[in-house]
């Protein structure tokens, strides 16, 4: 449950589905989701302009401190995936939102794909952060 009449990053939870289960990602440090839209715009006659804005997917990413190896297996399988010949198949992604009133909100993102865009910097006396990437071609409210 929100602690304040605003969200703040403790009041979201995200849950990742891949073609073999669950992944369970260690110390998710940030979550970030953006809608992708095509722009259509309309320059009528009579000088009134209007648009529109179509729906093309939702992108974003997972920013992650190395807890184990669970996102690089992850990419691993999809990778091994597509070097013998199969499609790597797309996951299911979860946003979990506590509400200030008390309420959850839930959204799904489908046809999810993913890509490591960083297995993190290794450092000594320094965390391993590491970024998860994602496409989805939809995001539905539950």
């Amino acid at each position: 449950m929100s602690g304040s009449m605003f969200s703040v990053g403790r009041d979201c939870q995200v849950v990742v589905l891949g073609a073999y289960g669950r992944v369970d990602l260690t110390h998710v440090s940030g979550f970030e989701a953006r809608q992708m839209t095509a722009s259509v715009r309309v320059d009528r006659i009579d000088g009134v302009q209007l648009g529109a804005e179509l729906p093309k997917g939702w992108d974003g990413h997972f920013e992650l401190e190395r807890g184990n190896s669970a996102a690089e297996d992850f990419v691993a399988q999809l990778e091994a995936d597509f070097h013998n010949g199969q499609s790597p198949a797309p996951g299911t992604l979860y946003q979990y939102i506590a509400e200030s009133d008390g309420s959850t909100s839930t959204y799904q993102y489908n046809n999810v794909v993913f890509r490591m865009s960083s297995a993190g910097i290794w450092r000594g006396d320094a965390s391993v952060k590491q970024r998860l990437e994602f496409f989805a071609s939809t995001r539905v409210r539950m």
